[in-house]
């Protein structure tokens, strides 16, 4: 087993008895293209899993509208009587369509049925944290989250949700969730090109709240990947390497949750954890976002 050390250190979300590892595992990708679906390889995707955990993982992020249901199944199969350290995170807000769309799915009874679904489907009696995702738009759109919000602490105050997180959101919607109910973590789109949330990072980490950056590679051009790869060449790692290794190091609340199928591209990523930039390489990687 990989020590923490080598899976980037540690951190404790905020009010809560919760010290996870901060390389972790995304289970998105162990549903069919399009996150829709069964997987290609079944017997794949259960070993990933495996291996994840054999390897140190104590965090795992997943959503019962990822196939759906599919990736909550995989996880329990693989992973049920599940190790006492692991947490599972889930996310509601959203159900798919037929055609493999993705709508919101936000009123009281939806997000009722949504963790209820969680909770059958991975075999739990209670979530460790529940990501509320905002769908009010694609990104991040103003408005008011209490009364979702308000519908999830009820679930919490019943049991079945222990801690809550907030994925998609804007800095008003996450003042506003905690002036509702304690906010653990923060989970939206951030990566070396796509930095918008650099002020509300930096103020969450002084209050002890975890950032989990989904799309750690989204939205480069190809200058900006070829700047990357130079880097990545220079310190002979790979560019998700790389791209891992300067979140791990942009803040200690930083937590990673990258995903794959694979079992060599799993053990690749947990190895980014590893991997320490100097500062000249910090300082090309720093200057994609300017570019």
């Amino acid at each position: 087993m990989m020590k923490s050390t080598e899976l980037g250190g540690t951190f404790t979300l905020s009010g809560t008895g919760i010290t996870l590892n901060r390389m972790g595992y995304g289970a998105m990708q162990l549903a069919g293209p399009h996150v829709f679906g069964p997987p290609k390889d079944h017997d794949a995707a259960v070993a990933v899993l495996r291996e994840a955990i054999n390897r140190g993982v104590n965090h795992i992020d997943t959503s019962d509208f990822y196939g759906p249901h599919v990736t909550n199944r995989i996880i329990r199969e693989a992973l049920a009587p599940y190790p006492d350290d692991l947490t599972i995170v889930t996310k509601i807000g959203a159900v798919r369509g037929d055609d493999a769309s993705w709508n919101p799915a936000m009123s009281t009874d939806e997000l009722e049925r949504a963790v209820d679904e969680n909770l059958a489907n991975l075999g739990r009696d209670t979530i460790d944290v529940v990501n509320l995702r905002i769908m009010f738009g694609e990104g991040p759109t103003e408005g008011s989250i209490e009364k979702p919000l308000n519908a999830l602490t009820r679930m919490q105050r019943d049991g079945r949700v222990r801690h809550i997180g907030l994925s998609n959101v804007t800095p008003a919607q996450v003042a506003e969730g905690r002036t509702i109910t304690d906010i653990v973590c923060v989970q939206n789109l951030y990566n070396l090109a796509h930095r918008h949330d650099d002020s509300m990072i930096d103020e969450l980490a002084a209050d002890g709240i975890a950032y989990v950056p989904f799309f750690p590679l989204g939205g480069f051009s190809p200058l900006q990947s070829n700047a990357l790869s130079g880097v990545a060449k220079e310190l002979g790692a790979s560019p998700l390497q790389v791209a891992l290794a300067w979140l791990l190091q942009r803040s200690p609340n930083i937590l990673l949750i990258p995903g794959t199928s694979s079992v060599a591209h799993l053990k690749e990523n947990l190895a980014a954890a590893s991997l320490d930039l100097p500062e000249n390489a910090c300082a090309q990687l720093d200057a994609i976002r300017s570019k």
